[in-house]
């Protein structure tokens, strides 16, 4: 790579695959003191940036943008346009002087047309370079989202390296899926992460991306993103909402709700991510993900990201109303003030 020249690499994978996880492990680490960070989040709410930025022993060490929307749908402006500004800073010296761009994008992101413009883009490739292009893969949901989702597939197969997370929830059921990964990218190196954790140097120092490595459908796809990507590429029935609430939510409200989620919504339960103001604990949100029927334990922040303290649920759910879920919380809500507002730990 040239001298002067600003690595970019990008961290993509389906919804729920880890990768905010990954990203704030790494931003921790002392190679990655000098990053920004470009965060794509799908919606008109976004969530990752801030807990990013809370979950880092040194906040001010990383520069991190956030993008909402569909990143691949506005690749010409929007990332080419945030690229532009970093490197603006950069050289005014008004934001910690980075010598590494990472791109995460959203979950439902093609990334076709992302890569297309970090390589192809004049505005873009005179300082900048794509590096590594590195893809999470969820083992336990990892094999019925790629029978399912095609965007995921293309996720995987454009990759350099290949994460797989959630190890210690998928039991035995991992080894299909290895093999499928190694259907539709044969040349990537598969690494695990133990919740989120893995040494930098595993991931980003593949030199520079390398079309021409994987399979004939990668070069295809980014001839295809050459001449443009509208939103119709996307699943139509796929839709993202927000539960925006600024009383604070009962604990075992919370416990009910989502165990409401897991049993009722299934697969069509795409993701859900939430920063939580529990009546029991005002001082310390807790933080809650779920993938389907999946839900990790909610964990508590320390302290709360923003003076943002109302309750922040993010759905991407395929075939879910939006109403139903807003009356499914007021009617546990309701249920939970009627028993005496009775508490439970989460």
């Amino acid at each position: 790579m040239s001298a002067g020249v600003i690595p970019v690499s990008v961290l993509t994978g389906f919804l729920g695959s880890g990768k905010t996880t990954l990203l704030r492990h790494l931003l921790n680490q002392p190679e990655f003191a000098r990053t920004a960070v470009i965060i794509n989040e799908f919606g008109e709410i976004g969530l990752d940036h801030e807990l990013v930025e809370a979950s880092q022993d040194n906040p001010g060490d990383s520069f991190i943008a956030l993008m909402t929307g569909c990143l691949c749908c506005k690749v010409r402006t929007d990332l080419a346009q945030t690229l532009a500004e970093l490197l603006r800073r950069r050289d005014e010296g008004s934001c910690t002087r980075f010598d590494r761009i990472v791109i995460e994008t959203s979950g439902l992101a093609d990334p076709a047309p992302i890569l297309q413009t970090l390589m192809t883009d004049p505005g873009v490739a005179a300082r900048l370079a794509l590096g590594s292009v590195v893809t999470t893969v969820d083992a336990v949901n990892g094999a019925g989202t790629l029978a399912r989702e095609d965007i995921s597939r293309k996720q995987i197969a454009v990759a350099d390296r290949l994460v797989l997370t959630k190890l210690d929830m998928a039991g035995s059921s991992h080894p299909a899926l290895l093999h499928w990964l190694k259907q539709l990218n044969a040349g990537a190196p598969v690494v695990s992460a133990d919740h989120g954790r893995i040494a930098a140097p595993c991931l980003f120092e593949a030199g520079l991306y390398d079309p021409h490595g994987k399979s004939a459908n990668v070069m295809a796809w980014l001839a295809d993103a050459a001449h443009g990507h509208t939103h119709e590429h996307h699943d139509a029935e796929i839709r993202t909402f927000a539960l925006l609430r600024a009383e604070p939510i009962r604990a075992v409200t919370l416990t009910l709700f989502l165990e409401a989620l897991a049993e009722h919504c299934g697969t069509d339960l795409l993701r859900l991510k939430g920063i939580v103001n529990i009546a029991e604990s005002p001082d310390r949100p807790a933080v809650i993900h779920g993938v389907q029927h999946v839900f990790h334990p909610p964990a508590f922040l320390e302290r709360w990201p923003s003076d943002d303290r109302r309750s922040r649920l993010v759905f991407i759910a395929r075939r879910i109303p939006q109403r139903w879920v807003e009356l499914l919380l007021a009617a546990l809500d309701a249920e939970v003030a009627g028993l005496g507002g009775a508490s439970t730990t989460t």
